[in-house]
């Protein structure tokens, strides 16, 4: 398990890490899809053998989370199970049986001068990744680095430190397990805030690109303080819009998974906009199917004069990410101010409509600038699993390099492979 007392010289063990990083990447870099497949299927053997070790490492980490006042959110964040072991070491078998991402060709073409050019997939050599309390990211972001061939460095959150240790033991055993080292895959073994700095800074040059997944304050502060490129998503300020035209049953249906389902997980929907032509009849609804379980709504007048139980909302809950069972609510003049809305308050996660009308849809997923828009589903889709990708590093919002939800396939760059046959360029 990893060791979190104090180092000593912790700059000189972060450049370690560095220059360790470096070597497990370019053995990664070099693996055969065999080789990679067989440390993961490794791991999640590992994993369930060891579920005892990361139940009891986890109890550790939930007793001192409700020690230190963590919100619900936050503990079920934390919280590992017998069943969720068991998705963990799932989702590292669905890596494992994903498409080898690296040797991909993109693209070929020959030239006039039969110069043929290929666009090849490859890894991004080493990644950082920081993360808060979710001990599950510790399997995912490595096992999906070690399946894109890249090696990672990980640091968890300290609420997490005991069952981030456990699970990432069961990483490193795998990997040598499969001939591969452990450097492969990293965890900082220090809580010492001091060590993200120094990653952030590369690691004199060991570190390619910095995947941050947490808060608002910790994104902030990685795309404030990194010295090399940083891959982010910011907060889940998801909307489910219910057009005028949606059917009724799947409206409620869909309103109380997307907010209901887990509250804490980025892709919850914190904001209702409901079309006033369907709200009187409709808006009551879903307020006593929420009510019922367990939600505070939090809407604007004409909401609070439709239903009962509505508390008032305020612009500063229109900007909130509650990850909480709360629920902003506004009845929309129409599809125009629904979408003026979202461009408002979104933070570019994840925005659903819900709709049987195929050209409101169509304007919808055309016109919301989100990573991920939804038509007719809840929003909590937004999910590498869901999406068929084995799983994720998280859900990018930004518009380089990759968007959406972060997966094995999108851990890669590319190069230009050129093959002649003695061509010189002319003068």
């Amino acid at each position: 398990m990893t060791d979190h007392s104090p180092i000593n010289d912790l700059q000189t063990y972060m450049d370690g890490l560095g220059v360790k990083a470096k070597a497990g990447a370019r053995a990664l870099r070099l693996a055969s899809k065999a080789q990679k497949n067989k440390a993961l299927l490794a791991m999640a053997a590992h994993i369930r053998a060891q579920s005892g070790e990361i139940l009891q490492a986890n109890a550790k980490d939930m007793e001192a989370g409700k020690a230190k006042g963590l919100s619900a959110a936050m503990l079920d964040r934390l919280l590992l199970d017998g069943g969720r072991i068991e998705g963990i070491a799932g989702g590292l078998e669905a890596i494992a049986a994903l498409p080898e991402p690296v040797g991909v060709e993109d693209k070929r073409w020959t030239r006039p001068n039969g110069l043929t050019i290929a666009k090849v997939r490859v890894p991004i050599g080493v990644i950082g990744i920081i993360y808060e309390s979710r001990p599950n990211v510790t399997a995912d972001a490595g096992a999906l680095c070690v399946k894109s061939g890249n090696a990672a460095i990980l640091r968890g959150g300290s609420e997490s430190a005991h069952s981030s240790g456990a699970i990432h033991a069961c990483l490193t055993a795998g990997l040598e397990e499969a001939g591969l080292p452990a450097s492969a895959i990293q965890m900082i073994a220090t809580t010492d805030r001091a060590a993200v700095g120094m990653l952030l800074s590369g690691l004199n040059d060991s570190v390619s690109l910095i995947i941050p997944r947490g808060g608002k304050n910790l994104i902030a502060r990685v795309q404030a303080d990194a010295r090399v490129p940083v891959l982010a998503h910011l907060e889940g300020l998801c909307h489910t819009y219910v057009h005028a035209k949606a059917d009724p049953q799947m409206a409620i249906d869909i309103i109380c998974n997307a907010k209901m389902r887990r509250t804490g997980v980025c892709g919850a929907t914190e904001t209702l906009l409901i079309d006033k032509a369907i709200a009187p009849k409709l808006l009551p609804l879903i307020t006593d199917a929420l009510t019922d379980l367990g939600c505070e709504l939090r809407g604007d007048d004409r909401a609070r004069e439709l239903a009962i139980g509505i508390n008032p909302v305020t612009d500063d809950d229109y900007a909130t990410e509650y990850l909480d069972a709360i629920l902003s609510v506004k009845v929309t003049d129409d599809i125009d101010d629904a979408l003026g809305h979202i461009s408002r308050y979104s933070s570019g996660h994840t925005d659903a409509i819900v709709t049987a009308d195929d050209a409101a849809a169509a304007r919808f997923l055309a016109e919301v600038d989100s990573a991920i828009c939804v038509h007719n589903a809840s929003t909590q889709y937004a999910d590498g699993g869901e999406f068929g990708f084995g799983a994720e590093i998280g859900i990018a919002t930004g518009r380089i390099h990759a968007r959406g939800p972060v997966g094995a396939e999108h851990l890669t760059t590319y190069k230009y492979a050129v093959m002649g046959n003695g061509q010189t360029r002319p003068v």
